[in-house]
């Protein structure tokens, strides 16, 4: 029996991994991965220039603003972890026209910042480009005009100097919560879990609608072959049942390693053929957010948050596996298996959707009751624990509660899978599968 299995199992993967679709499909997701995480380096290549600086030619008839936007341009390029400055700030005694000129002439990223007072004395800017500029580039350059304006109306009103620097300061908070069950550190926590954390258990939910997609196209494909009968005349229906599980579940591993190692290749070329300014911080961020975790509440047992959701993802893995597999079982052919699939992705997504919204459910037992559905505790158990909003003994229920339902599905799903595998007509179905539940043999 052990080596039939082995047989299916073997056969299941080699069909699906020496496909020209699995090579072709990897080729794809691989050159995006590695361009996604090269795109900067890949635009430059293309006559792009991440690292090109955006010259700003001044015209100061004031001679109270240029130092002012130097100091706020120069701040935000060191945000950006450059070691150059983003901005180049030229002050110019040229007229109007002449920088114009020179900007048509350069064709670049150039732009003219003339200040000038108006005829009630106030201040006026005129910004001069190309073509558009960046909103963010913009809303700089307009906050640094709007900061130097104040800084004259209220110089004007008799101000020191260092009653000025103290209006422009404004104001420090300093942050105190009276529960002392709760750190600093967890306001931070909370919002790189409701922010991060989802797009961390993107890959578990794609993950588990391509294995959905797998189980049922390869049975389908051999019920509307006529092969399932050929099959099961060599092999009981449990041996035929588990090779799909688990064949599948090791393909749905093999391509989830497969992903690591694009990614891991995509950072190498990176560190090798040196990356622009787009992607320069990312690395550094990612390490924020992981120190900001591990420094808080769950630095004692962030390893066992690992752990616990990779044995959950584990074990939800083998509940859709089963669950995919008795419902391809029940159809004839694809169309059939698609409609009758739609409640699983639903749970799928409803799962996905509280885990983005878990933050907002803090303190309710609707949301502690929903991590223990054993279809949704994989992505919703962990994001909650981390939160605070339950304790391991919670996730460890969890687990439970996900093993005694693959049990049961295992145990029923056989003997549904049993009737349904060979019947090629949907009259009378419903019946011979209520039958099949009572009864206990299963071959």
């Amino acid at each position: 029996m052990k080596s039939k299995l082995n047989f299916l199992i073997n056969v299941s993967l080699k069909k699906k991994i020496k496909s020209k679709w699995f090579l072709f499909a990897n080729i794809i997701v691989g050159l995006l991965i590695i361009g996604i995480i090269n795109i900067d380096s890949i635009i430059t290549l293309f006559g792009g220039d991440f690292n090109e600086k955006t010259k700003i030619y001044v015209i100061d008839e004031t001679n109270i603003v240029v130092d002012s936007i130097e100091q706020s341009l120069k701040y935000y390029s060191e945000f950006l972890n450059d070691e150059d400055d983003t901005y180049e700030i030229v002050k110019t005694d040229k007229s109007e026209k002449e920088i114009i000129d020179l900007i048509n002439e350069e064709e670049n990223k150039s732009l003219l910042l003339e200040i000038y007072f108006n005829d009630k004395n106030n201040m006026e800017a005129k910004l001069v480009s190309l073509s558009t500029i960046d909103a963010y580039d913009y809303q700089l350059i307009s906050n640094s005009l709007n900061i130097s304006s104040n800084n004259y109306l209220l110089s004007s009103f008799g101000l020191s100097d260092d009653q000025l620097r103290q209006i422009s300061e404004g104001i420090t908070i300093n942050r105190e919560i009276l529960d002392e069950n709760i750190k600093d550190e967890d306001e931070n926590t909370e919002m790189i879990m409701t922010t991060v954390f989802p797009v961390i258990i993107l890959p578990f939910f794609m993950l588990t609608i391509f294995l959905i997609q797998f189980i049922g196209t390869e049975i389908n494909d051999e019920k509307s072959t006529k092969s399932m009968e050929i099959i099961i005349s060599s092999v009981p229906p449990k041996t035929h049942f588990a090779a799909k599980i688990i064949a599948n579940n090791l393909f749905i591993i093999l391509q989830l390693i497969l992903l690591v190692i694009f990614g891991a290749i995509g950072f190498g070329v990176r560190k090798l053929i040196g990356g622009n300014t787009i992607l320069n911080g990312l690395g550094e961020e990612v390490g924020n957010i992981i120190n900001t975790i591990t420094r808080g509440a769950l630095g004692d047992k962030f390893i066992i948050i690992i752990i616990f959701a990779v044995i959950l993802m584990v074990l939800t893995f083998i509940a859709y596996s089963v669950i995919a597999g008795i419902l391809a079982s029940m159809t004839t052919n694809p169309e059939d298996y698609q409609q009758i699939q739609v409640p699983i992705i639903i749970t799928l997504l409803l799962g996905y959707y509280l885990s983005i919204m878990a933050g907002m459910f803090k303190g309710s037992m609707f949301i502690q009751i929903l991590s223990y559905f054993p279809l949704i505790s994989a992505v919703l158990s962990p994001s909650l624990l981390v939160l605070g909003q339950i304790g391991l003994v919670d996730v460890i229920i969890s687990i439970v509660i996900i093993i005694i339902t693959n049990y049961a599905l295992i145990k029923y799903g056989i003997r549904v899978y049993k009737v349904g595998i060979l019947n090629y007509s949907t009259t009378g179905l419903w019946k011979k599968i209520f039958k099949s539940l009572r009864n206990k043999e299963v071959s």
